[in-house]
């Protein structure tokens, strides 16, 4: 047989979407299953045609999922960025919009036992130690992924899915604020440097000379900005404790200006060297944190409210991202937010049998 079938769920998890695969699936040898991984998705090729990859980088990502050996989580949760047009597997970072499906897919796979109306999924994230809880929506013994929840960036309306995050700072780099400082200047432009789940880099926009409500096919088409932004993300990257970051896809670099659609800021993400179409579920609450730090780049043009629970609300390209952060004594504690998900499709993956021919020893 020319070709290895590998059971998979295709899902999409907040505003990204991707393969989410059972553990034992996949090859055990970590170089292997890069290898396996890229021909799924059809890189390295700009548009993936030989793959499942959408020649984009929000939808050319990997899930994979094994259940637990922790007392304090149900599944563990390896999150994968295949890059598009280069043969590389990043395992650097989390992403909080593909862990949206996570608790789906374990109840889909059988990993979680549904619970009643709503089933909680206790999930460790493999890729930063942390760990996540996901309220599913479960009435009726199975996951239900229809309702009334729009969530900007996804056309239509879907089931609510909550996700609570707790001990998340400094998830990558050691520290909510890695520099130890509130502010740093690099290149002649002051930085904030936060890590509350993904490590970003945050600049005004004004200083850079722009709006901050360009578009991102504008902002993508602007190579001297974005070669500015590189300098600045390779020279910051060591200081924040993630070392050479020219292979990596962390730091992300954001760009923050005064909100105009009634939010809390208004930001320009890239992720880091294309402009993101919305913002990433862990950038947005880095970004978020920032708003509520006195001496960011963020606070003075954030428009926040006061109070242990708020509700930021994020502006970015596509709409807007609202999260609830909680303060205790005035110091960050934890984070919830609210995104949907959708199976759309459930089968197996083929790649070629010269490369992989299924067995787990290989």
């Amino acid at each position: 047989m020319s070709q290895t079938r590998i059971p998979c769920l295709l899902m999409r998890g907040g505003t990204s979407k991707g393969a989410y695969f059972l553990h034992e699936h996949l090859p055990t040898d970590c170089g292997l299953r890069d290898r396996v991984l890229l021909a799924v998705m059809g890189s390295p090729d700009t548009r993936q045609i030989d793959g499942i990859g959408g020649a984009d980088s929000l939808t050319s990502k990997v899930a994979i999922i094994r259940r637990s050996q922790r007392a304090d989580a149900d599944v563990d949760y390896l999150f994968a960025q295949v890059l598009v047009d280069e043969a590389r597997v990043d395992y650097g970072q989390n992403c909080g919009n593909i862990l949206a499906g996570i608790g789906p897919f374990a109840i889909e796979r059988g990993l979680v036992k549904v619970s009643g109306p709503v089933t909680s999924v206790r999930i460790f994230m493999e890729n930063t130690g942390q760990l996540a809880v996901a309220e599913v929506p479960t009435p009726n013994g199975k996951v239900e992924y229809a309702g009334d929840t729009r969530i900007d960036g996804v056309p239509g309306h879907a089931a609510p899915l909550v996700i609570s995050f707790a001990d998340i700072a400094g998830s990558s780099c050691g520290a909510l604020l890695p520099t130890g400082n509130r502010r740093d200047r690099v290149d002649g432009v002051e930085v904030t440097c936060i890590d509350n789940g993904m490590p970003v880099i945050l600049l005004r926009a004004a200083d850079l000379g722009l709006s901050g409500q360009e578009s991102r096919e504008a902002l993508d088409a602007d190579s001297a900005l974005k070669a500015r932004l590189e300098s600045i993300r390779l020279q910051m990257g060591p200081r924040m404790n993630l070392g050479d970051v020219s292979q990596r896809n962390v730091p992300k670099m954001c760009l923050v200006s005064t909100p105009r659609q009634g939010g809390t800021i208004s930001t320009r993400s890239f992720i880091p060297h294309r402009c993101h179409a919305s913002i990433g579920v862990f950038g947005a609450v880095s970004a978020a944190s920032a708003c509520l730090i006195e001496g960011t780049v963020a606070h003075a043009i954030a428009v926040a409210g006061s109070g242990d629970r708020q509700r930021l609300s994020i502006e970015h390209p596509s709409g807007e991202f609202s999260i609830e952060m909680r303060l205790h004594n005035g110091a960050l504690a934890s984070c919830g937010l609210i995104r949907t998900a959708r199976l759309l499709f459930d089968g197996c993956v083929c790649i070629p049998a010269t490369l992989w021919d299924g067995c787990r020893q290989s």
